[in-house]
């Protein structure tokens, strides 16, 4: 497969065309015009590229300050890092201000890419004839996909934002900068109707089989998404935003709750399914020595690349991730030691089901709290002494995290195998280092990859569609048989019973449902930055993110490393539903309110 490589020649191409952060700022004289760019295609599609480099790369989290990446792992509450500077920790403290850099360069990187996508958009039509007429309009419709894409992810993290309908010149008046945030249902029809648009133009598959690229699946799904966002609680009735205005008086965020948007979501995200699945897209299911195997399918759903599943993703990510999720390894081999530094909390490994699909807190479920047994878990060659929190747990877990005494996933040396021990005396414990350890006595497993970090990184796949669908249709039609089907196809890819089967009762009424379709959500799509967004949105991040959060005791060895230890207490404030809007913004911008609570 071939991968989107226009965005690395863009990045190597900075001489040609500046600097990415302020190339339509200014244009040294020894650089190329704007009037030159679209003269020849080499140049056109070079600065499409990058447009595409404004995507969010989510696998450089550790570098939130630098990079165009959010810190939404370890600011939930599945994981933590163990570095101070990362700035979750701040989040997760309420400890974050309106002038960090971090703050503004989310916001700094999304603007700049609507800007150039404007720009794009505006330009293309004229420009060069070596592009014939169809190859400009899928272009075109790239960028137009591309900038609400933008937009999306803005109003996701800030809540309703500044639509620019108008590209403003690079050299526009400050009276003509004094502009007021649209509307959240604004924000949301803008994005939609953009997504729409675009879709008409946009190929099945990526053309050139280029992958990275915006396809008619992509800006749909993207739509799906979100008119889930504005249906969801956050946003639909919330009263607790009644003062959420701009300077004249205009609501931002409506008042009056309306079931109608849950259809609307729900209708979108069937349309998506009914439309691409499955010719275009399915659930990725791989087979092991014996038949169907659901380890290897959860596992390597994230890691094969471009697996049919992949609705949307950033092509080359240089995935960091990669580091932070191998655990540091003392003594062995270069290739299987990593800093191990971004851990799960103990309230992400109680959330995974058992292996006869139960939650934990179910008698029924076999849990044992305390106690250590033989066990082989599906990734080991054979039994090793296991604490009995771990042991017959279902395939997801094992998928999603590294625990105290388990095989690492690749062993290089045949006659050897290397197990990851966290006690504190132990290869990846804290005798060995102070910062690249667990934090909680836990890693992250969950998209490791063991042939290296240049591969892409999903921003959506189908089972995060089909938990979409069932989660708007149970809002607004809580008895639909789909509820109940699409939900099951999640769990029995998973290898879990499903609902109704195996003695497992099919979750009474539409409040037993939500929280079902919930857990599911937390569990399927753990670590892939879903739950920091879904925890806001459902407006319960207060009771998720507030309070002490466990691990284990890493300053021990033996069983006494196994005793559940409070690590930290974090805060949640109501301000901490949205990022603050940057202050140098406001500053310039006078229209521009700033967010509750900032």
């Amino acid at each position: 497969m071939k991968l989107l490589k226009n965005i690395m020649i863009g990045l190597l191409a900075v001489n040609l065309l500046g600097a990415c952060s302020n190339y339509l700022d200014q244009v040294p004289d020894d650089r190329l015009t704007l009037e030159d760019i679209f003269k020849t295609r080499t140049n056109t599609e070079r600065y499409l590229a990058m447009v595409y480099y404004r995507l969010p790369n989510e696998a450089r989290q550790r570098f939130v300050a630098t990079e165009n990446a959010g810190p939404w792992t370890a600011a939930s509450d599945e994981g933590k890092y163990n570095w101070d500077f990362n700035y979750a920790n701040n989040i997760n403290f309420s400890t974050w201000n309106p002038t960090n850099s971090q703050v503004s360069n989310i916001w700094n990187n999304f603007y700049r890419g609507i800007r150039d996508a404007s720009y794009f958009i505006e330009q293309i039509d004229d420009a060069t004839e070596e592009l014939s007429p169809a190859m400009k309009a899928q272009y075109k419709a790239e960028a137009r996909a591309l900038r609400a894409i933008f937009y999306y992810n803005l109003v996701r993290i800030y809540g309703p934002v500044i639509i620019l309908y108008d590209m403003l010149p690079p050299d526009a008046p400050l009276a003509d900068e004094q502009i007021p945030r649209s509307p959240l249902d604004d924000c949301i029809a803008y994005i939609t109707q953009e997504l729409e648009m675009a879709a008409a133009n946009l190929s099945v598959t990526p053309i050139n089989a280029e992958y990275g690229r915006v396809t008619r699946g992509a800006a749909l799904a993207y739509r799906a998404q979100a008119l889930l966002l504005a249906a969801s609680p956050l946003y639909n009735g919330n009263t607790d935003l009644a003062g959420f205005r701009n300077k004249d008086g205009t609501q931002l965020v409506s008042q009056s709750y309306d079931p109608a948007k849950w259809q609307i979501a729900a209708d979108a995200a069937k349309e998506f399914i009914d439309e691409f699945v499955p010719n275009t897209y399915d659930l990725y299911r791989e087979n092991g020595p014996s038949g169907y195997d659901p380890y290897l399918s959860t596992r390597n759903v994230m890691t094969v690349d471009w697996n049919k599943e992949w609705i949307y993703a950033r092509a080359n990510s240089q995935n960091n991730t990669q580091y932070d999720r191998t655990p540091y390894h003392a003594g062995a081999p270069t290739e299987i030691r990593g800093g191990g530094a971004l851990g799960v909390t103990q309230k992400m490994v109680d959330a995974y089901f058992t292996a006869n699909g139960r939650s934990i807190d179910d008698p029924a479920s076999g849990y044992l709290r305390d106690g250590f047994s033989e066990f082989q878990a599906p990734f080991d060659t054979r039994p090793r002494r296991t604490y009995n929190q771990w042991v017959n747990r279902e395939p997801r877990f094992y998928v999603g995290v590294t625990y105290n005494n388990s095989l690492w996933l690749n062993q290089p040396n045949a006659d050897r195998e290397y197990l990851t021990v966290m006690e504190f005396s132990g290869n990846s414990g804290r005798i060995n280092s102070d910062s690249d350890v667990t934090p909680t006595g836990y890693i992250i497993r969950k998209n490791v990859h063991i042939n290296g970090n240049d591969r892409g990184f999903v921003y959506i796949r189908l089972a995060n569609v089909y938990l979409d669908y069932v989660e708007a249709l149970n809002e607004y039609q809580p008895d639909h048989p789909d509820i109940l089907t699409y939900l099951n196809l999640i769990r029995e890819r998973a290898g879990i019973p499903a609902y109704g089967t195996e003695g497992l009762p099919v979750p009474s009424g539409q409040s037993a449902m939500r929280q079902a379709i919930r857990k599911e959500r937390q569990v399927e799509l753990a670590f892939e930055n879903v739950r920091y967004f879904d925890i806001r949105r459902w407006k319960i991040a207060e009771q998720e993110m507030s309070g002490p959060f466990y691990g284990m005791n890493l300053a021990a060895n033996g069983e006494a490393f196994y005793e559940r230890t409070q690590l930290e207490v974090r805060r949640f404030n109501q301000r901490d539903y949205f990022f603050p809007i940057p202050h140098d913004e406001t500053l310039i911008n006078l229209e521009l309110v700033q967010n509750p609570g900032w």
